[in-house]
C-alpha cells in the first residue's frame, strides 16, 4: 500500500488522502458497496466499475462457504471469479459472531459455526481466516475479531476487546509468514463496545502493533446504539489512530453518519445501506430518501433527480414507472441500485472536492440544509459537528432529537 494525505480541512478533521493498492489508486474519503458473495445484487461487475466505484468489500465467511475455496482457487481468486478490476476489501467473518450467534460457540481458539446452510461444523480460527482471505486475494484483509452487539454491557465486552487483541497477533503472525504482505494489507480492527476506557485500552494495544498493520478499522458500532454515543466512540478512535494509515469505521451507510464520520477523520466506510434500501423502493437522494412505493409516486413522470448522472436518471427513468414496478420487478431493484450507489459516491466525491477546495464547512452546511429541509436536524449531528467548528444552526433551522432519518414510510 502506498497511502499519502493530499489535504486536510482546516476546520474539521476531515482530509483526502491517496490509497494506491495492488489494483489501482482509490481516493479517500470513500463509501464501499457491499458485495457480501462476491456480486452486488442485481449488477454487473462492469456496471459497478462505470458508476466509479474503485473499492468493493466481499465476505471471507460467506465465500469459504460458498462457492469455496477449491473454485475460488481455480478461478485465480475472487477478482477474476466475479470479473472485478479494481480494488477489494474482505470482512474477516467477525461481524457473523453477532449476525449468525445462534450458529456460532466462541473460544480462544476461534468461532465454531454451523454453516447455516448445511448445518457443517467449521472452526474459524484467526490464522484460518487469513489464509481464506490470501485465497480470495483481497487488496485489503481484515483481522479475525470477537465481536459483540453494541448493546452488549458487562465482562463479555472487555472479554471480546482484550481476545481480539490476542487475534490480531496472531493474524499478524500468520500473514507475515505468508510473503503476501506486499499486495494484501492487513487492518486491525478496534474493539471496546461503547466504553471509553475499553476503547482506549484497545486503541492502546493495537496502535503498538503498528509495524504489522496497514490500517486500522472502527469496530462493533452501528448495531442499534444511540447515535450521541455512536459519534463519541468514532471521534476518539480517529483521534487516536495513526495519522500515516487508512481510518475505515464499519457498517456506516446513511448520508448523514457518512459525513458526520469524515468530520471526525474517518476515511473509509461500508454498508449493504443503499442497495438493501433500493430493494425496498427507496431511493436515495440530496433532499432525502425517496419511497417510491407511495401513491403519489404514480403519475409523476420526472426521473428521481433530474441533476443525477447515475444511468437510471440519464436515461429518464419516471418515478411513475419505477413507483410500477418497485418490489415487483427486478428491473426497479437494478435502477434503484445504480441510482443509489451513485448518490453515495456523489456525496462522498464532493465532499473530497470540498476538502480539497477548502470549503469543507461549507458543504457540511449546504448538505445538512438541503437533506433536511424544515424537518430540523439531528440533535446528534448537530452536536458532533460542533466539536469539530461546524455549527448547523448557523443560519438558523430546528434541531430534533432521534436518528434523523428522513424516512416516506407513512402512506398518503
Amino acid at each position: 500500500m502506498q497511502f499519502e494525505v493530499l489535504a486536510r480541512c482546516k476546520t474539521t478533521r476531515a482530509r483526502v488522502c491517496r490509497m494506491k493498492l495492488a489494483h489501482g489508486v482509490t481516493m479517500l474519503p470513500t463509501f464501499m458497496p457491499v458485495a457480501t458473495q462476491a456480486a452486488i445484487k442485481g449488477l454487473t461487475a462492469e456496471q459497478v466499475d462505470s458508476l466509479g466505484v474503485s473499492l468493493l468489500l466481499n465476505n471471507t465467511y460467506h465465500l469459504n462457504l460458498r462457492p469455496g475455496l477449491q473454485v475460488l482457487n481455480e478461478a485465480g481468486g475472487a477478482h477474476k471469479f466475479q470479473g472485478w478490476q479494481r480494488n477489494l476489501l474482505t470482512d474477516s467473518g467477525g461481524f457473523q459472531l453477532v449476525s449468525l450467534s445462534k450458529f456460532t460457540t466462541i473460544t480462544e481458539e476461534g468461532a465454531l459455526f454451523s454453516s447455516p446452510f448445511t448445518g457443517e461444523p467449521t472452526m474459524l480460527t484467526p490464522e484460518e481466516s487469513i489464509l481464506i482471505q490470501h485465497t480470495i486475494g483481497a487488496d485489503i484483509i481484515m483481522q479475525l475479531d470477537d465481536v459483540v452487539s453494541s448493546l452488549t454491557v458487562g465482562p463479555r465486552v472487555e472479554e471480546a476487546m482484550e481476545r481480539s487483541v490476542r487475534w490480531l497477533d496472531r493474524c499478524i503472525a500468520r500473514h507475515e509468514a505468508s510473503g503476501k504482505t506486499t499486495t494484501q494489507n492487513l487492518f486491525a480492527i478496534i474493539q471496546g463496545g461503547l466504553d471509553p476506557v475499553l476503547r482506549d485500552k484497545c486503541l492502546d494495544e493495537m496502535t503498538k502493533r503498528k509495524d504489522g498493520v496497514a490500517g486500522y478499522a472502527i469496530g462493533g458500532l452501528s448495531g442499534g446504539e444511540e447515535k450521541d454515543i455512536f459519534w463519541k466512540i468514532i471521534k476518539q478512535c480517529a483521534e487516536k489512530l495513526p495519522e500515516d494509515r487508512p481510518r475505515y469505521s464499519m457498517g456506516i451507510g446513511f448520508a448523514e453518519d457518512l459525513l458526520v464520520c469524515v468530520a471526525l477523520g474517518v476515511d473509509m466506510a461500508d454498508c449493504v445501506f443503499p442497495t438493501r434500501t433500493a430493494r425496498f423502493g427507496v431511493a436515495l437522494t440530496h433532499g432525502g430518501p425517496i419511497n417510491l412505493r407511495l401513491s403519489k409516486h404514480a403519475v409523476d413522470l420526472n426521473p428521481i433527480d433530474p441533476d443525477c448522472p447515475c444511468p437510471t436518471c440519464k436515461d429518464g427513468t419516471s418515478r411513475a414507472i419505477l413507483h410500477h414496478t418497485v418490489t415487483h420487478e427486478t428491473s426497479a431493484a437494478h435502477a434503484l441500485t445504480l441510482h443509489n450507489i451513485t448518490f453515495q459516491a456523489q456525496v462522498m466525491g464532493r465532499a473530497r472536492t470540498a476538502i480539497m477546495e477548502g470549503t469543507f464547512p461549507e458543504y457540511l452546511l449546504s448538505f445538512f440544509k438541503q437533506y433536511f429541509g424544515d424537518n430540523g436536524y439531528p440533535e446528534w449531528c448537530v452536536n458532533a459537528l460542533r466539536t469539530v467548528g461546524v455549527d448547523l444552526l448557523r443560519e438558523g433551522g430546528k434541531v430534533i432529537s432521534g436518528s434523523g432519518a428522513k424516512w416516506e414510510y407513512a402512506e398518503d
